[in-house]
């Protein structure tokens, strides 16, 4: 996935119906969508979105801390 795809501009967390934040991968982690008001992190495999709520993975604070550094160098936000 893309920072301009625009289906990144449709996409919304299946929980709050908010914005979600596209995270590129960066070494350690893998892509992913986050929702930083809930502190959930949904993984993009092979390019398709993993939207299901079930799918999320509830972050830490630490973590949380760590991604929205990583939301703010990457261009491209679904909202």
């Amino acid at each position: 996935m893309k920072p301009d795809d625009p289906l990144l501009r449709i996409l919304a967390c299946p929980l709050d119906k908010g914005p979600l934040h596209l995270l590129v991968p960066d070494g350690e982690e893998g892509e992913a969508l986050y929702n930083p008001r809930l502190r959930r992190r949904y993984p993009v495999t092979d390019g398709i979105p993993q939207l299901l709520p079930s799918s999320g993975e509830q972050v830490s604070q630490e973590e949380h801390e760590k991604l929205l550094t990583r939301v703010s160098q990457a261009p491209g936000t679904a909202s």
